[in-house]
């Protein structure tokens, strides 16, 4: 997942940081290729600041790296044998809106501005690259990294089989029964856990509702809320 400044969250409840390497030295890298094309093509000037701007991208690149052997190596000191995530679609995350036009042919805002914010959010994170290196550094330790298809995971109660979190806007739910601050990206994460040890339940969908089979244990729901007792950092009934 990505939110804000945050990477991704666990099933123990952890939310972990977002490095951003690209975001920060983007103004860096915009100063550079300013004065880059003001410089006449093949001026020993401009080739001096191509290779300075090469740096940067290079130094970027190094940074992500960095951060994303520290995440793997952070996850897998966990031990677990396990690590399931969410099987993206980084092709479709990172693709353009398709162009709108109208009768006359005139091009129609299409939101492909928002959008483009968003996809180079996707390209900074890295994610495809994150999810080779955890796989790598998890098999030297012995564990296991499964993909997953998350559908339906952000939705679902994840310790009462529940559909709560209906709008993507809605980030926190208050559960009064428990006295329990819900966060919508743990309560994914926690779904994806259930949903790769088998059980987390069908989702079907008749006459545009949402129905869910199955059920859930008292074991499974007992652990799952001392999980989130935890990560609030509050005081288990």
């Amino acid at each position: 997942m990505l939110h804000e400044d945050v990477y991704l969250a666990t099933s123990l409840g952890e939310k972990l940081p977002s490095l951003k390497p690209l975001r920060k030295n983007q103004a860096k890298l915009d100063r550079i290729s300013k004065k880059r094309n003001k410089r006449k093509r093949g001026s020993k000037s401009r080739r001096k600041l191509t290779k300075k701007e090469a740096r940067k991208h290079q130094k970027i690149a190094r940074s992500r790296q960095d951060f994303h052997y520290k995440t793997a190596h952070n996850l897998v000191r966990s031990g677990a044998k396990f690590f399931f995530h969410e099987d993206l679609n980084l092709k479709g995350l990172t693709k353009r809106n398709k162009v709108k036009q109208d009768d006359e042919g005139n091009y129609l805002p299409n939101g492909q501005s928002a959008k483009s914010g968003l996809n180079k959010s996707w390209l900074d994170a890295a994610f495809g690259q994150f999810f080779k290196t955890l796989e790598y550094i998890a098999e030297k330790a012995g564990s296991v990294v499964v993909p997953q298809k998350p559908a339906y995971t952000s939705m679902v109660l994840c310790y009462r089989n529940e559909i709560i979190f209906t709008d993507c806007g809605t980030r926190n739910y208050w559960d009064e029964q428990h006295s329990l601050i819900v966060d919508r990206d743990v309560n994914a994460a926690i779904n994806l856990k259930r949903l790769g040890l088998g059980i987390f339940p069908s989702i079907k969908r008749r006459s545009g509702n949402l129905s869910i089979v199955g059920t859930i244990d008292d074991s499974t729901t007992k652990e799952i809320l001392y999980t989130l007792y935890r990560a609030t950092k509050m005081p288990t009934p």
